[in-house]
């Protein structure tokens, strides 16, 4: 009964949403189409364009109407497409140009829409959501490694959004904050962004004569799912991959600049009432941040008697398996250029890699000032020094915390090397110390080091790493290894993982959810193009995962086909059926049901849908249903969210789980609700 229902209810909400995705089709997208024949992106030249002085102040109103800017050299107006379909020339032309002065650069671009009111913005908030919205942006590789970029953008309503990428777009950090102003306007023929980068926001090298820096621009048109870019790209990339990009011009020798920042803070509260007879009860923080561009590619990051008491709190997750749960680092401190510090796992969006991020990661920064239970600990101070010197990458970061009462004071340092070889690979070591430095276990301490390389081409992509941990208690396997291979070309994607993680491997500054197993994982894919005019891509796959314990003893086994539909829209589709095998060597527990050793299969089927997200109402919903060891289990969520005008987000999420194990019926629910005006 249990199990029936849950098909039938999987049906009905996968009847609904192909129902959904069918009239999702833009007529103006089929038409663009029609009669023309797609170029391979890397047949295309290089764009350059020139910067050109500015000759007078410029106004950053979103009008363009300074005499320089018409005298600038523009492109021709023409982006190409990477979706829906690659190697097209967008339908609207977008015509960009770049100007300068001593302090900053200027970027001006006119970009046309017959529909101007039917503009997209998500939200007037910083680092919107751009799935969700009509946007555009700049890519600037002023290093000219062909490997890192400043992405600088914002939307129709004038909201930023920017990010950092390293490894040619294989690592971005979109919490880096830099600091730019922008100005849009819309006009009956579309709408006009002006922007204002200032240099001390890039870091480049100095130099004698005229300059070259890497380029490139986005578009993204949400109503059609276009996504564009001046410097053709296959579809499987995207602005981040620097290597492709085209070429600003005519840029002077600028001087960059020291650019030292300083912020102070304070913090207060007082708290009275019945519960404080003795008058009220007032703490104070008071501490400081500094940042100081040592070189123009090497930056020192200080800061004292750090205040977290403010970060986002974590996400509440639901833990259906036998492993440890990921939470993700969410304070600016380590946010920023945290890429640098990587050491990991590595998750491709060009094909399913079966591993993450969030399954391994030697340096973990959350383990920093955070007990085991999520609390903050106090921080008395740290440093971190990272960035580039000539061809290597460093990072160097050391924390000192303060003891509570519970847990005893500790300082953790980090030194993190990578060395870019040939165009797009690297490779690197990285060393973790953690040291008890009061109370009694002033001795302790826990250690890791590990080498990795990241070769990355055209259309193959090779990563292996080996790491070894070191703490007084560890006498048996302390490694852990991985190989992973990848294709990804227009039409094919395929990937095959290799894994060992050993039994006393102990990352105590990173995170590892499984130990003592040996893994392997392969995966192939075909993505399919326009298969119907109403679909962008249709993407059949199969996943197979096997572990085996250390000694070779069989632990588990799971095979998945699937299918993954976009529509026009850009609403997304999933679909898959997972068959597994679980062997238990001994009692396990499961939402705290315990489960007797032995042999177990089950299967499980899923479905997904995310609908465009630049409507007024959108959300997406995921439902699965099956066996789940000795029970069953059925899973449903979504999020419902209503934008009516960028000033205004209401959005809700539910998560429900029916489970049983062991006779025993589970419920584990979550819910959640949020509003943002602005």
């Amino acid at each position: 009964m249990f199990r029936d229902s849950g098909l039938l209810r999987g049906i009905i909400i996968w009847a609904v949403c192909i129902t959904a995705l069918v009239p999702a089709t833009e007529a103006g997208a089929q038409e663009h189409d029609m009669g023309r024949e797609p170029v391979p992106p890397e047949s295309l030249p290089r764009p350059k364009l020139i910067a050109f002085p500015a000759q007078e102040g410029v106004i950053l109103d979103g009008i363009l109407d300074e005499p320089s800017w018409s005298l600038a050299d523009s492109t021709d107006g023409t982006l190409w497409l990477t979706q829906p379909t690659a190697g097209l020339p967008a339908p609207d032309r977008t015509v960009i140009r770049i100007m300068y002065d001593d302090d900053a650069l200027y970027m001006g671009a006119v970009l046309y829409d017959p529909e101007p009111h039917r503009l997209v913005s998500a939200g007037l908030e910083p680092d919107f959501n751009p799935q969700a919205s009509d946007m555009f942006g700049m890519a600037i590789d002023a290093s000219r490694d062909k490997q890192s970029a400043y992405v600088f953008g914002a939307n129709p309503a004038g909201a930023k959004w920017d990010a950092q990428s390293f490894n040619d777009g294989a690592a971005i950090n979109a919490a880096w904050e830099g600091i730019y102003d922008v100005s849009t306007s819309t006009f009956d023929e579309g709408w006009i962004m002006e922007m204002r980068i200032p240099l001390s926001t890039l870091r480049f090298p100095a130099g004698e004569g005229e300059q070259v820096w890497g380029l490139n621009f986005s578009r993204q048109v949400r109503r059609r799912n276009e996504y564009a870019t001046w410097a053709a790209i296959p579809r499987q990339f995207r602005i981040f991959r620097m290597s492709e990009a085209g070429t600003v011009e005519g840029l002077p020798a600028f001087r960059p600049g020291r650019n030292v920042q300083v912020k102070p803070f304070f913090s207060g509260s007082s708290q009275g009432g019945q519960l404080h007879p003795n008058g009220p009860a007032q703490e104070y923080d008071v501490g400081i941040d500094a940042k100081w561009a040592v070189t123009p590619r090497l930056v020192l990051d200080l800061t004292a008697l750090t205040d977290f008491s403010q970060v986002e709190v974590d996400e509440e997750q639901i833990n259906l398996t036998r492993f440890s749960l990921f939470f993700p680092e969410k304070r600016d401190f380590f946010l920023e250029n945290d890429g640098i510090f990587t050491f990991a796992d590595d998750a491709s969006r060009a094909f399913r890699s079966g591993s993450s991020p969030q399954k391994f990661k030697l340096f973990h920064s959350r383990r920093i000032g955070l007990s085991d239970q999520r609390e903050p600990l106090p921080i008395a101070g740290g440093a971190r020094l990272s960035g580039r010197i000539g061809r290597f990458e460093v990072g160097l970061m050391e924390m000192q915390t303060l003891g509570d009462g519970m847990d005893p004071a500790e300082n953790f340092a980090v030194a993190r090397v990578r060395r870019s070889l040939l165009t797009r690979s690297d490779i690197g070591f990285i060393i973790v110390n953690r040291q008890v430095t009061g109370g009694a276990d002033v001795a302790n301490y826990s250690r890791s080091g590990g080498l990795d390389a990241n070769f990355r081409f055209d259309r193959l992509q090779v990563n292996a790493y080996a790491a070894i941990t070191d703490d007084p208690g560890s006498e048996g396997d302390r490694s852990i290894g991985s190989v992973q291979l990848g294709w990804r070309d227009p039409v094919f994607d395929f990937s095959l993982l290799g894994k060992h993680v050993g039994a006393d491997f102990r990352p105590d500054v990173g995170f590892v959810n499984r130990t003592a197993v040996n893994q392997w994982f392969t995966s192939g894919g075909v993505h399919l193009q326009r298969p119907v005019s109403w679909l962008t891509e249709l993407n059949p796959y199969l996943d197979m995962t096997e572990s085996y314990s250390v000694a070779g003893a069989f632990e588990s086994r799971e095979i998945k086909p699937g299918l993954m539909v976009i529509a026009n829209d850009g609403g997304r589709l999933s679909l898959d059926y997972s068959r597994r095998q679980e062997r238990l060597a001994r009692t396990s527990t499961i939402l705290g049901v315990p489960m007797a050793p032995g042999d177990y299969a089950f299967d499980l089927m899923s479905m997904s849908y995310n609908a465009n997200g630049g409507r007024v109402v959108s959300g997406n919903i995921s439902f699965s249903t099956g066996r789940f060891f000795d029970g069953d289990r059925s899973s449903v969520s979504g999020t419902v969210s209503v934008r009516p005008n960028e000033h205004i987000l209401l959005e809700g999420t539910a998560q429900r789980n029916r489970i049983e194990l062991g006779g025993n019926p589970i419920d584990a629910d979550l819910f959640s609700g949020r509003m943002q005006l602005g």
